[in-house]
Order: C-alpha cells, then sequence, then structure tokens
C-alpha cells in the first residue's frame, strides 16, 4: 500500500499546482475527436423530437385522431337518434290501425274515406322523408413522413459537425 499512497501523494502535489502528470497527448486528440459526438447526439435528438412531436403516432396525431374520434362518436349518436326514431315507426305501423292510414296518407295512398287493412309478408315500401344518417369515413392523421425527419436530424448533425469543425480549424490557425 505505501506505492499507491506515494503515487496518491504526488498526483495530489501536481492537482494543486496546476499541472497533469497523468494526461497524455494523445488524451488531447481524443477529446477532439469526442466532441464530434455532439453532432450525432444532435441528429438524434432532433430525430427523437421530431417523432415525438410530428411523426406517424406522435403528439399531434394523437390529437387529430382523438378529434376524429369525437366526430365519429358524435354521429354514431345521431345514428342512434334516427334508428330510435325509424324504430318507433316501425313499431307504430306493426300495432296501430291509425298510424298505417296516416302513413299511407302521407305517402299518397287512399283518401279520406277509405280502410286500411295490414298484409303482413310484402316488402316495405321506401319511405322518401326517412333520413338514414350521414357516413362517416375517419380521416387519417397528417404527419411529418419518417424519411423527412430522418433527413432534418441529419442535415441538423451535418450542421454542428461543420460548425465545430470550423470552430476547429479556426482554433488551430490561431495557435500557429
Amino acid at each position: 500500500m505505501p506505492v499507491t499512497a506515494f503515487i496518491s501523494a504526488i498526483s495530489r502535489r501536481a492537482r494543486l499546482r496546476g499541472l497533469n502528470i497523468w494526461q497524455k497527448e494523445s488524451d488531447i486528440g481524443i477529446v477532439r475527436i469526442l466532441k464530434y459526438l455532439a453532432a450525432l447526439w444532435t441528429a438524434v435528438a432532433v430525430y427523437s423530437i421530431f417523432s415525438l412531436f410530428f411523426g406517424a403516432m406522435g403528439l399531434s396525431a394523437q390529437e387529430q385522431l382523438l378529434a376524429e374520434r369525437e366526430r365519429l362518436w358524435t354521429n354514431q349518436k345521431n345514428l342512434a337518434l334516427i334508428n330510435n326514431e325509424l324504430e318507433n315507426t316501425t313499431n307504430s305501423l306493426l300495432y296501430d290501425q291509425d298510424a298505417i292510414a296516416v302513413h299511407a296518407r302521407r305517402l299518397g295512398y287512399g283518401h279520406d274515406d277509405e280502410r286500411f287493412i295490414r298484409i303482413v309478408g310484402l316488402g316495405g315500401i321506401k319511405n322518401p322523408n326517412t333520413a338514414a344518417g350521414q357516413a362517416f369515413f375517419a380521416a387519417t392523421p397528417d404527419y411529418i413522413p419518417d424519411i423527412i425527419i430522418k433527413i432534418i436530424a441529419i442535415c441538423a448533425g451535418l450542421t454542428v459537425f461543420a460548425l465545430l469543425f470550423i470552430i476547429d480549424l479556426l482554433r488551430s490557425h490561431d495557435l500557429d
């Protein structure tokens, strides 16, 4: 243990004097190279952020899908109301003689002095006054395609790389 205590005492004294006796010349080159990893991390960060907010499964697409779901739920409620109205009309035509007479006269059949009977088994007459509702189709959300996000991320990474390279060139010219 006395050897490790001696080495740590020497390195403590060197640090107090502002010297780093353990740093090699190649370490400075490694540090210079490692800072270029910032360009790679910039590209990764830009890709992640754009994908999170504007990608196919990002927050923007999710908001659009939630709005579309609300629109479809509203349409489904309207269709349920129309269905209830049609069921009530069907039930009244099945069981109420007066409703049959009113409905037939509304369609243009019969006069006031005629009586109506219900015949079972014939096809139904289409009522032109009955609304069937609207057909809605789910819209696809707008988003930035993945290839565009990758191109933006690569451009951002290359920009950071170019800036760091230019800064290194300017520092090396200043030192010379």
